[in-house]
């Protein structure tokens, strides 16, 4: 029996060349006509990090910062319009393909997984920036977290270094 992906969590961090991994998605979801729910999470700061922040933003400041997640969404959400009328002669259905945006707050490799099972995905697409062993060794990576504790396939792109012809338009 052959597996069916018929839903893809892709992940992006913003990044500069995080549209080189959307392209992976979008090519899997046109390939299996899935769709595509797009995840972004802000990595949760240290207690310490807060009563610094607390001490010195005005009570308005704070408030800015709560309200990033629906100026996310939107930046996302033009960003990909762009990305898909740049690459609409490849997939005229880049943009339909995309069932949801989701902003989400936590330890990013353990928020990927809970929105893969809650989602009930098929298979996590994500990029990685390959920082090299020294960098594993000591912090670890998102993505290598997500691999080994995944039930879901995950499909690792590692994003190329330096300017892309996507970059200005990344997902």
């Amino acid at each position: 029996m052959k597996p069916g992906i018929k839903k893809i969590l892709y992940v992006t961090d913003l990044s500069e060349n995080s549209a080189f991994a959307y392209l992976y998605a979008t090519d899997l979801a046109a390939n299996h006509d899935a769709e595509i729910i797009i995840l972004h999470v802000f990595e949760n700061l240290p207690s310490s990090a807060r009563a610094i922040l607390d001490t010195y933003l005005t009570n308005e400041q704070r408030e800015k910062l709560s309200h990033r997640k629906p100026e996310t969404i939107e930046k996302i959400r033009k960003r990909l319009n762009v990305f898909c009328e740049k690459v609409q002669t490849d997939d005229p259905t880049c943009t339909y393909r995309v069932q949801d945006i989701h902003i989400s707050e936590g330890f990013p490799a353990e928020v990927i997984l809970e929105k893969a099972e809650e989602f009930d995905c098929d298979i996590i697409v994500m990029g990685t920036h390959g920082k090299g062993i020294i960098s594993h060794a000591f912090l670890g990576s998102v993505a290598e977290k997500v691999v080994r504790r995944s039930k879901k396939p995950v499909l690792i792109i590692p994003l190329p270094k330096g300017e892309m012809d996507l970059t200005v338009h990344n997902i």
